[in-house]
């Protein structure tokens, strides 16, 4: 008989995560690990009164931030109220694949982080430094909408943090290109980005992507002489419309969901999927650094 993954108990709650849009998005990105989509309503959006009170409920038990994610956090209609109202209280960052991001928004953005004591962040994803490569994984035209509402931003004061997965190593592995932070500094650069910002994360077999055959997990021994900390879930919990779970990329997932409210979720969660090994040997964390 397999032994029991071992659990990780939550040592403060520092982040909150919202599965705003759930698992809806404007595209089909055929690496996405949670398998958003425009037809995928495996998770709905999330009501803004509920999301409201999870602010309430974080404000009351000391969250230090607050992160909105997806899906697309710009197809919820309601999310530039939803992020102001988030600003009075918290620094506040918002992943996005930046299709959705015109003038007219990035303006908004600019009036919004300027009416705030605390920071924006904007983290805009692309897959690839060329822009065939990335349309093929992200769907025509995403390239050029990407790199322009990163501009747009840019422009305008932010400096937004460029998120971008190891995809062309996982697509090749034999040889693959390893400086992948300076291709990405280096397209920034081409656009007139002088002080560009890069986050790369690795792949996340799951979703989209077919679990690969021998799966590594967590084991008892391997969290002996780890330091809770380094693992993103000892102070983290994210709240979808139905619930809580532990870990943003496991969002949806039946085992991972923790409760009803967020007092429930305060309670340990279980290291059981092959992500959370993942998370062990790189040390990736879903937050900006």
């Amino acid at each position: 008989m397999a032994a029991a993954p071992p659990s990780l108990p939550l040592q403060h709650l520092d982040t909150l995560w919202f599965q705003v849009s759930g698992t809806l998005c404007n595209l089909r990105c055929s690496h996405c690990f949670i398998s958003c989509a425009p037809d995928n309503h495996t998770l709905e959006l999330m009501e803004a009164p509920r999301i409201f009170r999870y602010l309430d409920d974080a404000r009351r038990m000391g969250v230090k931030e607050v992160y909105f994610t997806g899906g697309e956090p710009f197809i919820h209609r309601s999310f530039l109220a939803i992020l102001e109202c988030a600003l009075r209280d918290f620094p506040v960052s918002v992943l996005t694949n930046g299709v959705l991001i015109d003038e007219a928004k990035a303006d908004r953005l600019r009036r919004i982080a300027d009416g705030s004591r605390f920071s924006l962040e904007i983290r805009i994803s692309i897959d690839d430094y060329e822009e065939a490569r990335n349309d093929a994984i992200r769907g025509k035209g995403t390239f050029r909408k990407a790199l322009d509402a990163y501009k747009l931003l840019y422009d305008r004061g932010f400096l937004p943090i460029l998120t971008v997965t190891e995809m062309r190593d996982y697509l090749t592995p034999q040889g693959g290109e390893r400086d992948l932070h300076g291709r990405y500094v280096k397209l920034l650069r081409s656009v007139g980005v002088d002080r560009p910002r890069i986050k790369v994360i690795p792949i996340f077999e799951m979703g989209m992507l077919p679990a690969p055959a021998g799966q590594r997990s967590v084991t008892p021994e391997m969290l002996r002489e780890l330091d809770p900390d380094a693992l993103q879930c000892s102070s983290s919990r994210i709240v979808a419309h139905d619930g809580v779970y532990a870990c943003p990329i496991l969002v949806g997932e039946p085992e991972a969901r923790l409760a009803d409210d967020l007092e429930g979720g305060l309670r340990d969660c279980s290291l059981y999927h092959s992500s959370c090994h993942t998370c062990y040997v790189t040390g990736m964390t879903c937050k900006n650094f």
